[in-house]
């Protein structure tokens, strides 16, 4: 791999830090985050060594869905402030060097958005087609599988015009008509308002599903549940869509955009992100969080299935390797916390799995986003009882599987380590009542290990979870080979090591990572150790051999060879 035969751009550079406001800082002892309180922690996000922040929907909302059911594309959610703290906080993030990404939701609405009170409120007013009616006249609307409807039917009954409307999502989500290209131009007159307000990109919410088969096609009970997810992203018109929004909107701003994918895979994904397309930048999959778990989140034996997480992620890095590019993440806030859920979250192992999987995310080609509190190893809290849960998903699968006389301990036990609530847990800043993230009642309970893991009890310790990350993240930025260079799974049926080769000009750096407790080597062609540099080493304690080199459980290191 040439660095002079590559298009360098910034969001390919840039390491993505994301903000669910919700629960990072609490400014006003309401018991929830806001905007005020991450103006709080700018010089915090600063010190981080990230280039982007990802801000999850602080848009006017009834929050059935915690923000992503939008009232007003135009307005802040009280709770979280107001229009002129989001200015005060967009000013100083690009102070500090650091651009701004907003969610930008547009599937689907709440359904107290003044369009959809409107478009319900009679069959001939002019809000009706933005939205998608099945009159009640036609007979049963085709069966259409919801993610989080209590009857997992998406479509809803609505007595006022006889007629029932769509929603892929909760019922108080109805999906907006793309077919209308009224509704088209309000949404890219949206879009520029928020650019000229100096945002710098949008993280598109399940942006695959807007084009929808209006032939209402009979997909058939083989289709129901996420299957049919590939279904919803099939839409006719999505290319066309996506397309005319970079002409009529992004063309026009120096700004980066990635697609929240469902349903995109390495056979399709360029079509969204290939450059000679002209529509939007990356997108992020869905394929390795799906290792190991079925239907409702319940797990099953390859949870932590290396080999097969090694296949997938290898898979995408070929798909994007000459076009396009690609995203790697581990969690975010509709998956658990990543020491959780890909490494070792127990006392001996939290720490450097932790610090393993940070070295991963920023030793892999594509663009790393990364959550707020895996910084510091924050772990699942695995409630033990669904009157703990907030997320309506959790709580209308629960009830479904206990209307169908399902195994509820198998679900609670599952959702342990698979619930969204898990990364909606307050941020931890320090030991203190609430661990400093409120002085109020917190909307969410927080885990109860925040007396050990904590921003504070971090800080000033050089090895800590907190510090090691800021190491990394240095490491990455000050070295094109981690960005831009070519990658080499080497083992790809070892079931303890993930180890890969990145190489720019003439360089080569060789990334070693024991994903088990056991002590695991393996053989490279090494003349003598004093020719390998190590870069970085959660351990600071590497075994080299003339051609052989062993990782502690857990260990991860970067060396230069």
């Amino acid at each position: 791999m040439k660095l002079a035969n590559i298009k360098r751009e910034w969001w390919k550079e840039a390491i993505v830090y994301q903000i669910y406001p919700r629960s990072f800082q609490d400014s006003n002892g309401d018991g929830v985050g806001d905007l005020r309180g991450i103006i709080q922690r700018l010089d915090y996000i600063a010190s981080l060594g990230i280039q982007v922040v990802w801000l999850n929907p602080i848009y006017s909302s009834p929050n059935d869905d915690n923000g992503y059911d939008i009232s007003d594309y135009r307005n802040i959610m009280s709770e979280f402030g107001t229009m002129a703290d989001f200015e005060e906080l967009l000013a100083g993030f690009h102070a500090r060097g650091i651009k701004v990404v907003m969610d930008l939701v547009v599937n689907h609405t709440s359904s107290e958005h003044e369009w959809f009170k409107q478009s319900r409120s009679s069959r001939d007013n002019p809000y009706r087609d933005y939205y998608h009616w099945w009159p009640a006249e036609k007979g049963t609307p085709p069966r259409r599988w919801s993610y989080f409807d209590e009857e997992a039917n998406a479509w809803r009954y609505d007595e006022q015009t006889d007629a029932y409307y769509l929603h892929y999502f909760a019922r108080k989500q109805p999906d907006l008509n793309w077919e209308n290209p009224k509704l088209r131009a309000e949404i890219y007159d949206m879009m520029h308002y928020w650019f000229k307000k100096g945002i710098d990109g949008f993280r598109m919410d399940v942006i695959t599903f807007i084009s929808k088969h209006t032939d209402w096609p009979d997909f058939g009970d083989e289709n129901q549940g996420s299957i049919m997810i590939d279904r919803y992203a099939e839409g006719p018109r999505l290319h066309e869509y996506l397309h005319e929004m970079n002409r009529e909107v992004l063309q026009h701003y120096d700004i980066m955009t990635v697609a929240e994918g469902p349903g995109t895979h390495t056979h399709n994904v360029l079509a969204l992100v290939d450059e000679d397309r002209q529509e939007l930048n990356m997108n992020y999959h869905f394929d390795h969080q799906g290792i190991g778990v079925g239907e409702r989140f319940i797990i099953n034996d390859d949870f932590q299935n290396l080999v097969k997480f090694k296949k997938v992620m290898s898979d995408w890095d070929k798909a994007l390797s000459t076009k396009g590019w690609n995203t790697v993440y581990f969690g975010n806030h509709d998956f658990p916390r990543m020491v959780s859920r890909w490494g070792n979250d127990e006392p001996q192992w939290r720490e450097l799995s932790s610090k393993l999987l940070t070295t991963y995310l920023l030793a892999m080609r594509g663009t790393p986003y990364y959550y707020m509190g895996d910084e510091i190893g924050m772990s699942n809290i695995k409630f033990d009882n669904i009157e703990d849960y907030k997320d309506l998903m959790t709580i209308n699968w629960y009830h479904l599987t206990k209307e169908e006389g399902g195994d509820l301990e198998k679900f609670i036990e599952s959702h342990k380590l698979c619930a969204r609530d898990n990364a909606r847990t307050p941020v931890q800043w320090d030991n203190s009542m609430h661990a400093g993230f409120t002085t109020g009642e917190p909307w969410i309970k927080v885990c109860p290990n925040y007396m050990q893991v904590n921003v504070a009890a971090q800080e000033n310790v050089p090895n800590s979870v907190l510090n090691y990350f800021r190491k990394m993240t240095a490491l990455r930025s000050n070295n094109l080979t981690l960005i831009y260079g070519s990658y080499q799974l080497l083992l790809p049926n070892h079931e303890q090591l993930y180890v890969f080769e990145r190489q720019l000009d003439d360089e080569t750096l060789l990334v070693a990572l024991n994903f088990s407790s056991e002590t695991a080597s393996f053989e490279y062609d090494i003349k003598a150790s004093s020719q390998l540099e190590v870069l970085i080493d959660n351990y600071n304690d590497l075994t080299l051999g003339e051609s052989r080199i062993a990782l502690k459980g857990w260990q991860a290191v970067v060396l230069r060879v």
